[in-house]
């Protein structure tokens, strides 16, 4: 329940975002001097300065990005988004959720994702939720209270996964409409989505998806069957027309990584009007995923040094969630900024990490995030001090079979459930391969001092909660 000054605070920034219909050079300056007031802990005081930066210089290439979303966005979804983004998400959510935090001494998600089927019209090569079939669904009173029960923790993003998330399209918009002061966005296939439902999109306003594509149309349909890479393109055909905001979902596989790191890919994907780009790297999770589809070592460099190549060439906002750890302090699961919930209400902590202690039928949002397993992660992360490094899967195997047999969760595949050893065995090589690259490109690069600034800061961002909410700040700051 939002407290009387977070709604004074809300409806004085929601005004404020509100003017921001044009001319971003003159008027994002301005917004930000406004997001200063509210953001009492300088949470993002380092970020307002980048953003100001940036904007003095019309050739920057985030300046290109931002005037790209002003022209090429509908003027009111770009308006919700920003309030419910910056506004309710970044600032309000963020320091509700950060006053929990110290006060249960657990970690909080920023977003939660969830699936609200198994269900899916494709069967894509390496997809664990194919085997699943349509026999696990959330009702919408479920997610609904999931959604009602993370905005009292200050959580306000919203990620549908599956499954393919849009064969309960008619519940999400439901839900969208409902919680109107939360964003939403789905990892879908696309092959769903149509003019009935993009201008139903564009009625509720909260709602963008991450669109999957694995390439061209020889690695697309390679993947997720012959003619689903014509769907995805006529499905971005009809949001760009319409000027709603899109992005990409990537899983860069041996197959198709040069592909994906192209230069020509990625201004590809920017012509058919994607504003962002999630990119995943494959993990083989299941009993029967196969294992030649994991990308080298050579080519997760390749990725680590397009990317940030691209984040100064290319207006698309980027994030590579296996190569961006020196952004995030290592891993970002076990609710520290996410959490999954599959579609039995088991709540993992991680969309790739498939086992549990706890399930919404049963337990809150904030008893899982202080159940065992939950609170190993916050024990152990990071899980290494290379963050290139982060995930206690793919990077560091051992570390996961570790907390999930301290903590007791078992395996949430209903189908063919999977021996936390087996799982591991299978990533002990390709996480053999890739530390001693890792290792150095953090020895060698500014990625190392990049974590060194950020821990730093974090440690201080404590102590100033500390203070705030009248903990001793002489206690250790964990």
């Amino acid at each position: 329940m939002a407290t009387i000054r977070e709604r004074l605070e809300a409806a004085g920034l929601k005004k404020v975002l509100a003017y921001l219909d044009n001319n971003p050079q003159e008027n994002v300056p301005k917004a930000i001097n406004w997001l200063r007031k509210i953001d009492k802990d300088g949470l993002y005081k380092n970020a307002f300065n980048m953003v100001e930066g940036f904007m003095s210089d019309p050739s920057n290439n985030w300046n290109r990005l931002i005037t790209d979303v002003y022209d090429n966005i509908d003027g009111s979804v770009r308006r919700k988004l920003f309030e419910n983004f910056i506004v309710n998400s970044a600032i309000i959510g963020s320091q509700r959720k950060n006053r929990l935090v110290e006060k249960y001494d657990c970690n909080l998600p920023w977003a939660i994702l969830m699936d609200p089927t198994s269900a899916c019209n494709l069967h894509c090569t390496g997809c664990w939720a194919a085997e699943y079939g349509n026999r696990l669904n959330l009702t919408y009173d479920q997610l609904d209270d999931v959604i009602c029960q993370g905005k009292d923790l200050g959580t306000y993003m919203y990620i549908f996964s599956g499954g393919e998330p849009l064969v309960r399209k008619d519940d999400i918009i439901r839900l969208c409409e409902k919680h109107s002061d939360c964003e939403f966005l789905a990892f879908t296939n696309a092959t769903l989505i149509d003019e009935a439902f993009a201008d139903e999109m564009l009625r509720v306003k909260n709602f963008i998806p991450a669109i999957s594509i694995e390439g061209y149309e020889e690695e697309t349909d390679f993947r997720r069957g012959k003619g689903t890479y014509q769907k995805v393109i006529q499905a971005m055909k009809i949001l760009k027309e319409k000027k709603l905001p899109f992005g990409a979902s990537l899983c860069y596989t041996r197959k198709n990584a040069e592909t994906i790191g192209s230069d020509e890919y990625i201004d590809f994907l920017i012509d058919q009007g994607c504003k962002f780009a999630w990119i995943f790297t494959y993990i083989p999770v299941g009993v029967d995923a196969v294992t030649d589809l994991i990308a080298t070592a050579d080519q997760r460099k390749y990725m680590y040094d397009q990317v940030r190549k691209f984040r100064g060439t290319k207006p698309i906002f980027m994030m590579d969630f296996w190569n961006d750890g020196e952004y995030v302090n290592g891993c970002i699961a076990g609710g520290r900024n996410y959490l999954h919930i599959n579609a039995n209400g088991d709540i993992e902590p991680c969309a790739f990490i498939h086992y549990a202690d706890s399930n919404i039928k049963d337990k809150t949002i904030l008893d899982a995030c202080r159940s065992p397993l939950f609170m190993e992660y916050r024990r152990n992360q990071p899980f290494n001090h290379d963050m290139l490094r982060p995930c206690p899967l793919f990077d560091n195997p051992g570390r996961l079979a570790q907390m999930v047999k301290k903590s007791g969760a078992h395996s949430t595949d209903l189908t063919h459930p999977e021996n936390v050893d087996d799982l591991t065995q299978k990533c002990v090589a390709p996480a053999k391969a890739w530390a001693p690259v890792a290792k150095n490109i953090w020895d060698n690069c500014e990625g190392k001092e990049h974590a060194e600034m950020k821990e730093k800061k974090e440690a201080e961002e404590k102590v100033a909660i500390r203070e705030k909410v009248g903990v001793d700040t002489e206690s250790k700051v964990s």
